[in-house]
């Protein structure tokens, strides 16, 4: 059972693809506290609900994914409570980055500050023709706190990323495309199906083999882990699945695969 929430709105298809949609249109869908707690509880449940096996994760409206932070709640913290906060939201952020789900952004309008960031932790994104991602978080004399550093300089390199950071300028959907910080453009009135169909053909595949797919990459960007070590264990493991003897099956049969994710 989904719970109803006030900042979210959720509509599990019977294909199994969850869809998360940020719900404050009067603001944006801006990132408040409570927000990212109700993100927190709702990938936590989708990834325990074995009816999930994909989430695409957008924003309320045409205008934005997510304009960014709540600013009047950034205002009132302190030293001790902003470090709290960025270590809450870099929590639930990288449980969407190491769902063994999939998760897409389907980006329509502003992704900037923490909506940057949030679409940057899911495991890639498509972007409406009218997207643009920005992390401005200088304007207000603050970096990004919710992984944003880390992710955006994994995603376009090095030096566009601090050229992007400190500049605080705004990337339009075909740059972002450029850079590799989306995978998809598409028109706005398309985003939504073309995500929902680039998911279901994911969900075609062995669901045990994309997590782990998911897990190895991961890997590579993780100090305490060896990707390769990651790899090869990830490749041992599948031998011993349902998944992998049906898959080898059905090649052989020339048919197509019926996976159980065992």
């Amino acid at each position: 059972m989904l719970p109803t929430l006030e900042n979210l709105a959720l509509d599990l298809a019977e294909n199994g693809i969850l869809t998360i949609t940020l719900n404050r249109p009067s603001k944006l869908n801006a990132l408040n506290a409570a927000t990212i707690e109700e993100l927190g509880q709702t990938m936590q449940l989708a990834l325990d609900n074995p009816q999930v096996h994909g989430i695409i994760l957008t924003g309320a409206g045409d205008k934005a994914f997510v304009a960014g932070a709540d600013i009047s709640e950034l205002a009132a913290l302190d030293e001790n409570r902003g470090r709290r906060a960025a270590e809450r939201g870099q929590e639930v952020f990288c449980t969407i980055e190491e769902s063994t789900k999939p998760v897409i952004a389907a980006v329509n309008g502003f992704a900037l500050g923490g909506g940057c960031e949030l679409a940057m932790a899911c495991h890639f994104r498509v972007a409406a023709d009218n997207a643009r991602f920005g992390q401005p978080e200088v304007n207000l004399g603050l970096i990004p706190g919710y992984g944003g550093t880390q992710r955006l300089t994994q995603l376009v390199g090095k030096g566009k990323a601090l050229e992007l950071l400190m500049t605080a300028d705004l990337v339009k959907a075909d740059e972002a495309l450029r850079l590799g910080l989306v995978n998809h453009v598409v028109p706005q009135a398309e985003l939504l199906d073309f995500t929902r169909a680039l998911l279901s053909r994911i969900l075609t595949k062995a669901p045990l083999a994309v997590g782990l797919v998911i897990d190895s990459v991961n890997a590579y960007f993780d100090k305490e882990r060896n990707g390769y070590q990651a790899e090869a264990n990830a490749f041992a493991r599948c031998f011993a699945s349902d998944d992998f003897r049906e898959g080898t099956q059905a090649f052989l049969e020339k048919r197509p695969a019926t996976f159980t994710g065992r």
